[in-house]
């Protein structure tokens, strides 16, 4: 909402005019602004007193160079940003629409249908905002605008580099609302790292919100709030139908007993999407796509396992996924054709029927992932570069996986865990084997035919190393492939990360490949796929 200018506003920023002000949180002050082409965009302004910390500055610019790689489908697209100048500022996409706590205010708890659309797209959203890195930190109604094309989470990431500069803040300050953040961001002496998890718990907080107008853990103070967050269970009342379970599971004080952004996905289109308040609830069918067996290194066990049972104890989740990555897990799952768009504003602008007299609509299972086509090339010249990355993400051609930063290959020799050679033996040769949008690393050397794929092992000091196991699908076989730049010979870098475990390092001290949840660790190590001929 354009709420005019205060005496004192600026009239111009950077190169933007400023037409109004939007809004005004910890960080500082949104403003409607117009570009010099034209467009009418946001520009947030950070708090004046920041301008002269260096240590704000840099966090801000590497928090918004994460935040440019985050899709803008489902968010406010980051435009422009100035970390050098006095005040530092942001330019994001102007959003028509109103904040899903104006909708709240203004129409009070929404119905079954809204709310299913409502916790859908925040999923989405979340999925697109972790795959590409970035940890939203202070997700909220406020934060989540229900736009003509669908919803959008606007105001993610760069609240880290603002809460990682203590010092301006008051004592015992948290950046964010109380009432959305998880015990790991209350309790910081339980040291619990605060990631992707933390934005799942906000999740729960603003579903369960959204369908009865108040907090799960409502109390008369911030610090009432925060003792209920880390002590009691949420009062769910007035939730019902499909939803109840996953906010429940959402809620977890655990972090590594959450589900991921992915998962609750998953289980929101498998679940059936209801018509206003229609009769009795469907069952929330808490099933992943993609089903895993326990971790390598586990007890043997191959059941496969549904969401409700997967081993959630490692801490880890996914902290890189390419934008191409975080789009097609969207689009590989089957949405409702009314979760987005303006028949939701619609919805949202008049009440549900009064006496409907149908329940929801039949149940829409997501697709689980299937391998690409395994056609191999067997004879022939090496094709382009273009082909070749093609054909090496299909599976269809020999590869070094070459550790870029030390010029060395993976090595996988039976018996030991994975290391790194100069690539001249059969130890060195992989391929990959699409699962999904993930894919299992699987060792072409004639030695270990009996344990070829690539797996995460934890020992019993919790320490994570890349070993030899079976191809079977799990999550400690499941890597995904995410573009990262290019290496010194112009060939595509990418990271190589586990979504339970972490990413796959190079250790200079110890000289040996580990697996490590980044936090707010910066990539080390990335890894280029050279082409060895058809599989």
């Amino acid at each position: 909402m354009n709420n005019g200018l205060f005496p004192g506003d600026p009239s111009r920023i950077g190169g933007y005019d400023v037409l109004g002000r939007l809004g005004e949180g910890g960080m500082g002050s949104v403003f409607l602004a117009r570009s010099p082409q034209g467009r009418r965009v946001a520009v947030k302004v950070v708090r004046s007193e920041l301008s002269g910390d260096d240590e704000f500055r840099g966090r801000f610019r590497s928090e918004v160079n994460r935040a440019r790689q985050v899709p803008p489908f489902c968010t406010a697209e980051v435009l422009d940003a100035d970390p050098d100048h006095d005040p530092p500022y942001l330019v994001v996409e102007y959003v028509e629409g109103p904040s899903l706590a104006q909708v709240i205010r203004e129409r009070g708890p929404l119905g079954a249908a809204q709310l299913h659309s409502i916790a859908v797209g925040v999923a989405t959203a979340l999925t697109a905002i972790h795959g590409a890195g970035v940890i939203h930190r202070d997700l909220k109604p406020a934060n989540v605008l229900v736009a003509p094309g669908g919803i959008k989470v606007i105001d993610f990431g760069i609240a880290r580099a603002f809460e990682a500069t203590s010092q301006h803040t008051r004592t015992n300050q948290m950046v964010g609302t109380v009432s959305y953040m998880a015990p790991e961001r209350i309790d910081t002496a339980s040291g619990q790292p605060v990631g992707p998890a933390a934005d799942i718990f906000a999740w729960g907080a603003v579903v369960a919100h959204a369908a009865t107008g108040r907090n799960p853990f409502g109390g008369d103070s911030a610090t009432a709030i925060a003792m209920r967050i880390l002590t009691q269970p949420p009062d769910l009342s007035g939730l019902g139908g499909t939803l109840r379970e996953l906010v429940s599971r959402a809620l977890e004080k655990d972090p590594a007993a959450r589900p991921t952004a992915r998962e609750l996905l998953d289980a929101l289109l498998t679940a059936a999407a209801p018509r206003g308040d229609a009769g009795p609830a469907q069952p929330l069918v808490l099933t992943s796509a993609l089903k895993v067996s326990p971790a390598a290194g586990g007890d043997g066990q191959s059941t496969p396992s549904p969401l409700g049972a997967v081993d959630r104890t490692g801490t880890s989740r996914r902290r890189r996924l390419t934008a191409l990555g975080a789009i097609a897990a969207v689009i590989a799952l089957v949405v409702p054709a009314a979760v987005f768009g303006p028949q939701l504003l619609r919805n949202l602008s008049k009440p549900d029927p009064v006496s409907p007299t149908t329940a929801g609509g039949p149940a829409t299972d997501a697709p689980t992932p299937t391998a690409a086509p395994t056609s191999k090339t067997t004879t022939g010249t090496p094709p382009p570069a273009a082909d070749s990355t093609r054909a090496i993400l299909a599976g269809q051609r020999r590869i070094l996986v070459h550790v870029v930063e030390i010029d060395r290959d993976l090595s996988l020799v039976l018996g030991e865990a994975v290391s790194v050679g100069d690539g001249t033996g059969p130890d060195a040769l992989f391929a990959l084997e699409p699962v999904g949008v993930d894919y299992m690393i699987k060792s072409l050397n004639p030695d270990v035919v009996h344990l070829p794929c690539l797996g995460v092992k934890i020992d019993a000091d919790g320490d994570k190393s890349l070993v030899n196991t079976e191809c079977e699908i799990s999550a400690a076989t499941l890597f995904g492939i995410s573009p990262e730049g290019k290496d010194d010979k112009g060939r595509t870098s990418y990271a190589i990360v586990s979504e339970k475990y972490g990413v796959v390092q190079w250790s200079p001290s110890q000289k040996n490949i580990y697996v490590e949840f980044m936090g707010d660790a910066p990539l080390s190590t990335t890894f280029s796929l050279v082409d060895r001929g058809a599989v």
